[in-house]
């Protein structure tokens, strides 16, 4: 299984603070916004990962993520010079996925809860072992705003409505695909919408039409945050200060993510805490080192 994170677009909902900058990094709360899509496909056990940006912004998501290995990763990228859909992704990242089953993660999104990420990881075994595709639903009480699915009782979705006036569940469709081999021949093959791009919602409804189309419910005290809007992404940020301010434990750290999936040692991640020794960020990084048995 490979990762995409697809960090592209122009961000005009975060204007101006996205005229010179991509809003996957700017910051949310105390690390960049990337930080968190970045560590759910290292949750999954995903080790090889595509970063897709902007040319303007690509040089600097390389220059903050770098090739990976400090992180026990191997980050590769590419630039998406028009935004043109989700689904162009596959067609960006077709070289790199190669005959791999691959997960798509949206660069503005968040995942956390309890069991995440084991419940991540078994979807991406599967989907990597039997096929198929995978999406993740979550729980709204307002489900006209969004993708939303219709599931049956074996969990194969039985339809997706965009943004419907009278939703037929209360299941929004969130930023986290999980596909085999063939979308990247189904994103290939996609005509352009009406709006002129490659939708992620087609190439849902061609693994429907397979029947192979699974929806994995995130479940009650799981949270899924979109910060796509000013408002959202600040909601974003106090909602991961009242965490770590009350556990004590940070959401979204990848050199946390990598040491406790066990990328990497303790004695690596103590060296990844040495230029970061003033902040502290790199004082967690050095306390949970030390914890190390």
């Amino acid at each position: 299984m490979k990762g995409i994170l697809l960090a592209g677009g122009s961000g005009t909902r975060l204007a101006p603070m996205t005229q010179v900058v991509s809003k996957q990094l700017l910051p949310l709360y105390d690390k960049p916004l990337v930080y968190y899509p970045l560590s759910t496909l290292m949750l999954a056990g995903i080790r090889e990962i595509l970063v897709i940006a902007t040319p303007r912004d690509l040089p600097l998501f390389q220059a903050l993520l770098g090739d990976g290995s400090g992180w026990g990763l191997r980050l590769d990228y590419v630039a998406q010079a028009k935004p043109e859909g989700l689904a162009q992704a596959f067609v960006l990242g077709r070289d790199f996925v190669g005959r791999d089953a691959v997960t798509l993660a949206l660069g503005d999104n968040l995942f956390f809860g309890a069991g995440f990420g084991g419940q991540l990881r078994q979807v991406a075994a599967r989907v990597a072992t039997s096929g198929g595709a995978t999406i993740f639903g979550y729980r709204v009480r307002d489900p006209e705003r969004y993708g939303v699915a219709e599931v049956g009782p074996d969990g194969r979705v039985r339809s997706i409505e965009e943004k419907p006036a009278r939703p037929k569940s209360s299941l929004a469709v969130t930023g986290l695909y999980c596909y085999d081999n063939r979308v990247l021949d189904i994103a290939r093959d996609l005509k352009k919408s009406a709006r002129g791009e490659y939708e992620i919602t087609d190439v849902n409804a061609a693994y429907l039409a397979l029947g192979a189309l699974h929806l994995e419910t995130l479940q009650r005290g799981m949270a899924w945050l979109d910060t796509g809007t000013v408002a959202a992404l600040q909601d974003a940020a106090r909602f991961v200060e009242a965490i770590e301010s009350r556990q004590g434990m940070k959401i979204g750290c990848p050199e946390e993510v990598a040491y406790r999936m066990g990328f990497i040692d303790a004695a690596q991640l103590q060296r990844l805490a040495e230029p970061l020794a003033t902040s502290e960020y790199g004082a967690y990084l050095r306390r949970v080192a030390a914890e190390a048995p």
